[in-house]
């Protein structure tokens, strides 16, 4: 029986220096895509898949993130005293319940390992979820929730991955597979942060989603700098690999990188043309097949 995870953590203390000026007052998670910031659907997907606990790893002038999913209570009594109840209830997935998030500051940018150690006496000594808002998964069924499932058969660390042009591969980390159990579920033996295309073990990438043990703290710890001068998570994960199983699951949906101004366009349409509600979708669809 795999101890079933019960909190994710969610790194939002980058600068998004991609997107200023308007990430000079507003934290890049809180730019919206269509009415919901990005770092909702990423808090959005982990509900979906049972997480009870939530814990922002932030940064200097991330306060917004903070007001975000707290009770914004002149908002909701003005509301209230409207009759504006259908606008209340669009409001409940910004609060989670009295405890249930966690803020904690990573004071240095000295990147996503060090972040993700950050969270490590929230977490504690249990199995985690690891988002990263930027990329947005757009699926009929959330990632994390697909994820569950092949975490609830196989335990051990499961990372989403999935397909690029193989002359992409050097943009990215990529996993190395043998046993595969289904079409979308293999084990990993490896993984190369942005290898040159002609050295890459596959063109599956990591999509920024992932289930993690708990002793990934303990390689976190010791992890000496890697590329970038950066603590990186991928170097911990391949150390823990000589110790414990780690699955590849190609998920069913489609990455949008938010973190990137072509990504974030295009989560904002191809999000607006599943909502019933957004006028012209004529021109939004013409607009996509350009």
């Amino acid at each position: 029986m795999h101890k079933t995870p019960r909190k994710a953590v969610f790194p939002v203390a980058g600068l998004g220096t991609r997107f200023l000026p308007a990430t000079k007052a507003v934290p890049k998670e809180m730019l919206t895509v269509v009415d919901k910031p990005v770092i909702q659907y990423a808090v959005d997907e982990a509900v979906e898949a049972g997480i009870e606990h939530f814990v922002f790893v932030t940064g200097r002038g991330k306060g917004a993130i903070e007001d975000h999913f707290d009770l914004a209570y002149e908002l909701e009594a003005t509301l209230k005293a409207r009759g504006k109840t259908a606008e209340i209830e669009m409001l409940k997935p910004t609060r989670p319940a009295a405890g249930a998030a966690s803020f904690v500051r990573q004071q240095e940018p000295l990147g996503l390992g060090h972040a993700v150690w950050c969270a490590r006496d929230i977490v504690g000594d249990e199995p985690f979820l690891l988002a990263l808002p930027d990329m947005l998964i757009h699926a009929p069924r959330g990632c994390f929730a697909q994820m569950m499932d092949v975490y609830k058969a196989h335990g051990g660390n499961v990372i989403a991955v999935e397909e690029v042009p193989h002359e992409h591969v050097n943009r990215y980390g990529v996993v190395a597979l043998d046993e595969k159990f289904d079409d979308r579920t293999a084990r990993i033996t490896g993984m190369v942060e942005k290898p040159r295309i002609e050295d890459a073990p596959s063109n599956l990438i990591i999509s920024g989603r992932y289930i993690l043990q708990p002793e990934i703290f303990a390689k976190l710890e010791t992890q000496k700098p890697g590329a970038g001068g950066e603590i990186q998570l991928t170097d911990a994960m391949i150390a823990l690999m000589a110790e414990q199983n780690f699955f590849s699951y190609t998920f069913e949906g489609t990455t949008y990188d938010c973190g990137d101004k072509i990504g974030f366009l295009s989560a904002n349409f191809a999000l607006a043309l599943d909502r019933e509600d957004i006028a012209f979708r004529p021109v939004a669809e013409a607009l996509l097949k350009r």
